[in-house]
């Protein structure tokens, strides 16, 4: 269908990008990425958004003919630095085009990767699987919070830190310990303080309050506590955790509703992913039932994927050598790159509209693909 956009609601640029990166907060990304705002003025007006896996200058002059002055990509357009603007390259002329046009850029990359609600989410959504979890967690990623108040604003604070962010373990939130106590203190001359007077030693009833936090949520954790505490001066520890972070990490692992043959879900990945061509590794002659997924370049998983019991393991651009790991053990299966990654796309639409029902955004009409089959 050949839509243009007309948007109902004028936003801003970081509007959206405020709603994306609470999907896919940037610190997830890996080290070598670049996701984010890449081209263009988070403060501009935002009229419409287009949603593609790649930025290719098809897809910027479908942007502009369709009015819209986002481009939202899963993949970045610029990895490294640019030392030159000459027009040379296809990055260079897109990025020019995109300013002349006020066109801005943003990526969503190994950060949505990373994200429990991110592309492996919807790989697992649309092979029907489920008890689904992340493969490889996040190590040293989460944090933990004590602090203290006095017992009557305890649930004020509580609430405060789960509001912000703070007490999610697994598929329970609001979690905390509290244990009651009694604190001392001696406001010194200058001070304000909410109980006590000047120069003389204060015992107040306290609760103790530990809970904990993914560390991308510490800004905002911490200004809450602030924010919903009575006292002058907050006392506050933070504490490094050794424990995995259950929503976040590569790849996730779950269970199709019943067994089928090796053959039956080699089949549903060709019908599900629209792919005319799956490499896999040798048939293993078990039947599949538990499934890892990794959308993109999974490969460095399969291992991953073994020890964690999956039958099969899926993903793209796994290498020639990389097929002999499995011996009999589990069924590799590299469906493409761009096919492992195409509903990543959906997902963007889905969650935008979400929270901006009535913003004008779309699914690029153009097939971003790099690779073709004969």
């Amino acid at each position: 269908m050949n839509q243009d956009i007309n948007s109902h609601m004028q936003i801003k640029i970081h509007d959206i990008v405020k709603a994306l990166e609470l999907l896919a907060p940037l610190s997830l990304q890996e080290p070598y990425d670049n996701a984010g705002l890449l081209v263009g003025n988070k403060n501009q007006n935002c009229i419409g958004a287009l949603i593609t896996l790649d930025v290719t200058e098809i897809i910027l002059d479908e942007a502009i003919a369709k009015k819209a002055n986002l481009i939202i990509s899963h993949h970045p357009l610029i990895f490294g630095g640019i030392k030159k603007v000459t027009l040379d390259t296809a990055t260079e002329r897109i990025v020019t085009k995109a300013i002349k046009n006020d066109i801005a850029i943003y990526a969503i990359h190994t950060n949505l990767d990373n994200s429990i609600e991110g592309v492996n989410a919807i790989i697992c959504s649309k092979l029907q699987l489920v008890d689904c979890k992340i493969l490889d967690p996040g190590k040293k990623q989460l944090r933990k919070l004590i602090t203290y108040c006095p017992t009557s604003h305890t649930e004020k604070v509580r609430e405060a830190l789960f509001l912000a962010g703070a007490g999610q373990i697994g598929n329970y939130d609001s979690c905390s310990f509290n244990a009651e106590g009694i604190g001392t203190f001696k406001a010194l001359a200058g001070a304000n303080p909410f109980v006590g007077n000047i120069d003389q030693l204060h015992k107040e009833e306290e609760t103790r309050i530990e809970t904990i936090f993914p560390f991308y949520k510490e800004k905002q954790v911490i200004n809450a506590l602030f924010a919903s505490h009575p006292y002058e001066e907050v006392a506050y520890d933070i504490y490094l955790l050794e424990n995995n972070n259950p929503t976040t990490g590569a790849g996730m692992i779950g269970k199709l509703p019943h067994p089928i043959t090796e053959i039956e879900f080699l089949k549903q990945l060709k019908e599900t992913f629209f792919t005319g061509c799956i490499k896999h590794s040798q048939l293993t002659g078990k039947k599949i039932e538990k499934v890892a997924v990794c959308g993109g370049s999974g490969s460095f998983l399969s291992t991953k994927a073994l020890h964690a019991g999956a039958d099969a393991f899926v993903t793209g651009d796994i290498k020639y050598h990389d097929f002999f790991m499995p011996e009999g053990r589990i069924l590799l299966a590299d469906i493409g790159h761009y096919e492992s990654e195409q509903y990543t796309k959906e997902l963007l639409l889905n969650h935008i509209t979400k929270i901006f029902p009535t913003f004008a955004v779309l699914i690029s009409e153009n097939n971003t693909n790099s690779v073709h089959y004969f």
